[in-house]
Parts: C-alpha cells; structure tokens; sequence
C-alpha cells in the first residue's frame, strides 16, 4: 500500500533524544455527557503538546497514550507497558460555561503520588488554567524551563475559547480520516476562523484536511493556501510545517517537503507526526533507507500506532528483511484489532490490517475482512486503491485489476501514478498488460493536468 520502490540516497535522520520520559493518559470526561468526549481529549493533547516543548523532557505522543483510553488500568500495567518514568492522569467537567479539571502526577517507578490539584474555573480562563497546569508538573519534576519555552507553551495560537472549542472539534474528526470526517473538520476549522481569523492552528488543519481529501481525488484544493496562511501567522508552529511538508509531497514537490519536515522537527524533536510523514514522504519518492529510519525513529515515539508498524512491515520487506517485517507486521496488526473492536468502522485500519494479515499468512481472515471494509466503504476511491493491493497480495490479480481500473482515475493524478509505478504491493501486477495501459493512461491524464496548469 501507499507507495514503494528501490531505496534512493539516504538523508541524515535526526537523532532521538535521551530524556526522562512522561506519559499524560488520556482525561476522563466527567460532563454526563458523550459528544463532550472531544473536549477533554482536546485538554489531554494540548497538555501533550506544551509538556512536549520543553528540552528537559521526552512526553510520549497522543497515539500512545490514547491506547489506554477507556480501560481500567493499574499505574504499574501502564509503566510496564509505555516504558515511563511519570504519569499524568486527570478529569474535565465543562458546563454552564465552567470547567472543572482534576490532574495528579504520579511517579511510575514509585507508584507514588508527586502532586496534584483540582482546578474550577470559568471557561474563558481554559488557556491560563493549561499553562498553570503544564508549569506546575514542570516544577514538580524539578527540570528547569527555559524562557523561551515558557514563552512556546503560553502561545496559544488564539485566546478566543470558541475558537478554540470549534478546533477541538476539528480536530476530533480529523483523527477519524474518512472522508466524511474530513469535510467536518474543514467546516469546523472554517468555522474558528469566522471567530478568529488569525487562528494558525485552525489554518493548518484546514491544510492537512484539503490535501487529504484532494489525494483522494474529492477536493480540487491542495492546501497550499490554507498552510501558507498558517505559517504567516506563526512560522513556529511545527504542526504547519508538517501539514506544509504533508501537502508538498503529493502535489511532487520533493525537496520543498523534506525541508518543511525537517523545519518541524527542529521546532519539535519528539513530534511523531512530523515523523511519520517525513518517512511517507520518504517513501513516496523511493528513498527507503530514510523512511525506514523515520518510521523507526516515530515507533519509538509512538509505539502503539498501526501505520507506524504497518509502513515499517512493508519497508522491511520490500528491503528483504522478512523477520523484521513478520515482527511489524504482527505489531500493527495487534495494535489494529484494539483499534477496530473500539470504532468498527474504522475502514483506514482494517485496509492496513487485511495487508498484515496477508503478509502473516492468514488469507482467509484477510478474506472475511476485505468484504466488511467494501460495506464499510463502497464508493471511497483511496479505501478500493488499498483493498487492489490487498488483493494483489494475495495474487488474485483480476480483482486487484478491476479495483485500480475502477478507482485509479478518481485520485489525484499526481500521486496515483507515482503509487502505481512504484508501490512494492503491486508487483504482481508489473508485467501485466492491462496494468501498463493503465499506467500509461493516468500518465496521460497527469500530463493534460499539468499542461492545463502550465496555461492558467
């Protein structure tokens, strides 16, 4: 899936670091009632994000943490599992225009108590109320903070609380990544900005979203536009130079993406995100040894995440490392099967799952899995791409035809003629007739774009 190829040149990889390690679990929602669920996820990853802007620590990513979400876990369980040295675990409550929030913190190798605190306050104060909480646990850990990182945490990209709860909600469907879930978020990220214009975090995410559903081949806008906002108004935002780098990439501009993912990791060293797309990008363009190494890198960022693992398994073996890509595969596929017993319908995680499980040997529930992924998703063009090279492992090669020549021309042009020359999952197909006439047709179709672009 996605793309493949022989490993190009290299590129330098940066270094993780060395750190103490913290794990904030996801806040409980305590409001009574279930939509508010995006909000005290939103509090949890914010709390993430300004804990990660400080050098002294490493803070382990939302992926990871939210694995434990909704589970009765013991601390010790959680150290065992997550490898940390300190716990944050917590409560909301938002009502009336108040928000109640409990937080404690927890050393993991003592299973003691380190500090806590309840906090009742009104909603307009929710951006004061997260700096105080994210400044107290740094004093508690006793690890300085430097002033310019004080000065990052504070930096809330708005101070107007409703657009900041319109982001959240954002945000909450962009996670999910079906189609549908992101035309929600653009209208919820359009619907901040109507409140505050110079919001950069609601500008990055309209970006992501707009490239997201143009490589899909159901939105005409790149999101060059909407990223080139958010980073006039804060070019120290990592999360835009990773949705920059994320855009770049599919409209074939290499070099200008790899320089945008290396900015972002500049600006945030431990961001998993900007990891994980940095090694798509990678391998996109054929340099494998470097997508390898970022997907290695965000694995250790973020070990519980399903494209991580799966993107590694297809690398791995595409190199002829068929231990490693057994063990990646086996880990995806765990990490996949929690992940669809929570959210059924989930047809992105059961497209990489049915891949593990062909790779693992286990056509037949491969089988059973591709036919609740159509029901899932019968139209989605990105989804039937994914399920054609399924069935292209599993050599049934008429199906894997008929699905790329079905849905081929619904995808960006750009990017699906570098998917079918180069993704390893198709190499069944290459010699294939049919699969070169289609190859040679969205060639076609690729240059009568460009063309057409050259002339506006």
């Amino acid at each position: 899936m996605d793309l493949g190829g022989e490993a190009a040149t290299a590129r330098p990889v940066l270094p993780l670091p060395d750190k103490p390690s913290i794990a904030v679990l996801p806040f409980v929602n305590l409001s009574g009632d279930p939509e508010q669920e995006y909000f005290a996820d939103g509090i949890t990853e914010d709390i993430i994000i300004d804990l990660s802007k400080i050098s002294a620590l490493t803070v382990l990513s939302r992926n990871t943490t939210f694995t434990v979400k909704g589970r009765a876990v013991e601390i010790g369980q959680i150290v065992q599992r997550l490898k940390v040295g300190y716990v944050v675990e917590g409560s909301v409550r938002k009502a009336s225009g108040r928000v109640r929030i409990t937080a404690q913190l927890i050393d993991a190798s003592k299973d003691s108590h380190v500090w806590g605190e309840r906090y009742d306050r009104d909603f307009n104060d929710i951006f004061a109320l997260q700096d105080e909480i994210a400044q107290t646990i740094v004093a508690a850990l006793k690890v300085r903070l430097l002033p310019a990182e004080k000065k990052a945490i504070e930096n809330r990209s708005t101070r107007n609380p409703e657009a900041y709860e319109m982001y959240l909600q954002g945000w909450h469907h962009f996670k999910h990544y079906s189609a549908n879930n992101l035309q929600m978020a653009i209208r919820f990220g359009q619907r901040a900005l109507e409140i505050d214009p110079r919001y950069a975090r609601a500008w990055a995410l309209i970006a992501r979203c707009q490239g997201a559903l143009r490589l899909r081949g159901q939105l005409q806008e790149s999101g060059i536009a909407a990223v080139e906002n958010a980073l006039s108004l804060d070019p120290s935002l990592a999360e835009a130079h990773v949705a920059k780098g994320f855009v770049l990439s599919h409209l074939g501009r290499y070099d200008e993406a790899v320089a945008e993912y290396a900015e972002a990791l500049r600006l945030d060293p431990d961001s998993s995100e900007a990891r994980f797309d940095f090694g798509l990008t990678c391998k996109e363009f054929g340099d494998y040894q470097a997508a390898m190494a970022h997907f290695e890198c965000a694995s250790r960022l973020n070990g519980e995440d399903y494209l991580v693992w799966s993107n590694l398994s297809q690398i791995y073996q595409a190199l002829g490392r068929e231990d490693e890509g057994r063990h990646a595969a086996r880990r995806s596929l765990a990490c996949i099967e929690k992940e669809v017993a929570l959210h059924p319908d989930n047809a992105l995680a059961m497209v990489w799952g049915i891949g593990n499980l062909i790779h693992l040997g286990d056509n037949e529930r491969a089988k059973d899995w591709i036919s609740r992924t159509f029901i899932i998703e019968p139209d989605d063009a990105f989804t039937h791409y994914n399920l054609a090279c399924d069935f292209a492992l599993m050599n049934e090669l008429d199906r894997s035809l008929e699905l790329l020549e079905s849905c081929a021309h619904k995808i960006s042009a750009s990017v699906v003629v570098n998917y079918l020359k180069h993704d390893s999952d198709l190499a069944p197909l290459r010699n294939h007739p049919r699969y070169q006439a289609l190859i040679a047709r969205e060639e076609a179709r690729l240059a009568a774009a460009q063309a057409k672009q050259e002339v506006s």
